[in-house]
């Protein structure tokens, strides 16, 4: 999942209270004691389905006699926001987090240890979602949802093109799109240069470690021949797209494009559907999805696994009422609503049948529980992908033809002087 990042520095320093403060945990009441109290929620735009959410607060009501309140934040500046409010003596008292950036606010002392109500609620969990909520071997959060990208194809000109069968293989996929290519007048794939969350997927697939640790310090591992040749994988992607080499996903939006009916696939979100269909109603029975394919047919390809977790401010007074609160929401019950209504990738077996009922999060599921992963998780990695993200000049290079090992170069400094910012 996109999102803004800002640097790690900012997030450590404007938390720094909170590592020298600390919290008592506040509320020791039993449940009976909850009564009347009000729990806040910080959740982002876009993150908790209309049908969820009042799930979600009607349980929670029935079990604590408590009411919560969901804010509704932007993603727009939320890291600064975010950083604020936790270091506060009101803070919320449970809020989302960005998968990938939660080690930074454990990291600062922000967040409170959940390693029992793991223990309790997620024991049949997929480690690949659970592995953004531990740092430094201490469960910091838990996960709510994650998402990882399928191919979202056409039906109708993939009959044009006398394609019948999903591909299993990554080289079935590209037969593929060489037949449209060759029997219709639709672009095979539409992707841009820059869809850089796409090229991590890729490296996890091919075992590539973004960073390295160099005489106790994380720097750039970009020259990783494991890297490269994620990297020429993606270049054969690329070859069947006419989309700009120097941009990205978002610009424009990929699902605008998918929408006017000429393309052949993207790689992109389950959600992305919505977008292409608000665009083009008419398009709505022509969308489908399947699993990205990887080298061999019993492994999918790599993605990555981009999501929020939940964790409850250190800070806060109501830490008891909060963790009641976490029981419900990440219940199986509850989960598998998100799963149907969002089409978020289920995070255990449990939920599979949930995942039957949206076509998009089944051909996520088998990829994430197989081949999923995310970013480097430590509290340095926001800043490597803080605007302008070094690594999409790095592929828009390779792109225009430039080697992988000499494009890592020149920019193995800047992503070495980010790394070292906190």
């Amino acid at each position: 999942m996109k999102r803004g990042l800002i640097a790690a520095t900012m997030v450590a320093g404007m938390l720094v209270s909170v590592a020298a403060c600390g919290s008592s945990g506040g509320n020791e009441a039993g449940a009976d004691g909850f009564k009347g109290q009000k729990l806040t929620v910080w959740v982002m735009d876009g993150s908790n389905p209309p049908e969820w959410a009042k799930r979600v607060s009607e349980q929670f009501t029935k079990k604590t006699g408590a009411t919560v309140d969901f804010k509704v934040q932007q993603w727009n500046g939320i890291q600064q926001k975010l950083s604020t409010a936790l270091s506060e003596d009101t803070p919320p008292d449970v809020v989302e987090i960005g998968n990938t950036q939660t080690a930074a606010y454990a990291k600062a002392g922000a967040l409170v240890d959940l390693g029992d109500l793991k223990k309790e609620i997620g024991a049949d969990w997929n480690d690949a979602f659970n592995k953004a909520s531990v740092v430094d071997g201490t469960q910091y959060a838990l996960p709510w949802f994650a998402g990882n990208r399928v191919v979202m194809y056409n039906k109708k000109i993939w009959a044009q093109a006398g394609l019948k069968e999903i591909p299993r293989t990554r080289a079935e996929l590209f037969r593929a799109f060489d037949a449209i290519k060759r029997k219709t007048d639709a672009e095979p794939l539409y992707l841009p240069g820059q869809n850089w969350y796409f090229f991590d997927g890729l490296t996890i697939g091919t075992g590539a470690d973004l960073v390295k640790k160099e005489g106790g310090r994380w720097v750039s591992n970009l020259g990783d021949p494991k890297v490269s040749k994620a990297m020429d994988i993606y270049r054969q992607y690329q070859a069947f797209s006419t989309a700009p080499k120097n941009k990205d996903e978002a610009t424009p939006q990929q699902a605008d494009v998918f929408a006017k009916g000429r393309t052949g696939a993207v790689i992109g979100m389950g959600y992305e559907a919505v977008t292409a269909v608000k665009a083009n109603p008419d398009i709505k029975d022509d969308i489908g999805f399947f699993t990205i394919p990887g080298e061999t047919a019993d492994k999918p390809e790599g993605v990555f696994l981009g999501g929020s977790n939940f964790a409850v401010a250190g800070m806060g007074k109501k830490q008891e009422l909060a963790k009641e609160f976490l029981k419900i929401a990440l219940s199986k019950e509850n989960d598998a609503q998100m799963v149907k209504e969002s089409g978020w990738t289920p995070k255990s077996p449990a939920l599979a049948e949930a995942a039957k009922e949206n076509p998009a999060a089944a051909a996520a599921a088998p990829a994430a529980l197989k081949s999923g992963g995310t970013t480097p998780l430590i509290p340095q990695w926001a800043a490597v992908e803080n605007v302008p993200n070094p690594i999409k000049n790095y592929m828009t290079a390779v792109l225009n033809g430039k080697s992988p090992a000499d494009a890592a170069k020149d920019i193995e400094s800047e992503i070495n002087a980010r790394l070292a910012k906190q």
